[in-house]
């Protein structure tokens, strides 16, 4: 068993899931809006299954998509974090995501997250690069990935988890490597502060 990693930003915590998460998360599942570039929303069930893969994923290697909570009131607002990317057509890799809430949209959450996110993988973890995914309509995660620091690889590609008729199957990627997130985040005022 690996240590479990948890990240704290200045206004938010990823952790490991807790019984009490299965609540608000099956409610943001089950969210047409939230699921919109998802191919369906989740049942309960669904949900149920889902927490536990991502649970089971953190204890394994000590990461993973953690459970996210605002740390003023330890509010749950979503998902973010890390995965290793072994099932679709782009080379071994691990992925940076989020899914927030809907009342959490808009505060910078998600991109505070994934910033913690991306100085683990490459402070932590040492990798040489980190990729994000989304459908081709997903704007709002998309400019999420630019102002991390991503760039689109023009490298679309059909997910094949994704029913061939669906508006949503088309997908970009987007990379960062080290030496570039780096640089970002020197340059960039907004970058996630208080990160320990």
């Amino acid at each position: 068993m690996s240590n479990i990693h948890e990240l704290r930003t200045e206004r938010l915590l990823l952790r490991q899931w807790l019984e009490r998460d299965l609540e608000p998360f099956s409610a943001m599942s089950a969210d047409p809006e939230v699921m919109a570039y998802f191919p369906s929303t989740l049942t309960p069930e669904q949900a149920a299954g889902d927490l536990a893969r991502y649970r089971e994923k953190i204890v394994s290697q000590g990461f993973g998509f953690w459970a996210t909570e605002r740390r003023s009131d330890g509010q749950f607002i979503g998902i973010v974090g890390l995965s290793r990317v072994d099932d679709l057509p782009i080379d071994d890799s691990v992925e940076v995501g989020w899914r927030l809430a809907r009342p959490y949209w808009g505060q910078g959450y998600a991109t505070e997250a994934a910033g913690a996110c991306l100085h683990f993988a490459f402070n932590d973890l040492v990798l040489p690069e980190v990729i994000a995914i989304t459908t081709v309509n997903n704007l709002r995660s998309q400019a999420v990935m630019r102002r991390l620091g991503m760039q689109d690889t023009g490298r679309n590609f059909d997910h094949p988890r994704v029913p061939a008729e669906s508006e949503l199957r088309e997908h970009v990627l987007y990379r960062v490597s080290r030496d570039d997130f780096q640089q970002h985040a020197a340059a960039d005022q907004s970058a996630p502060r208080g990160i320990r």
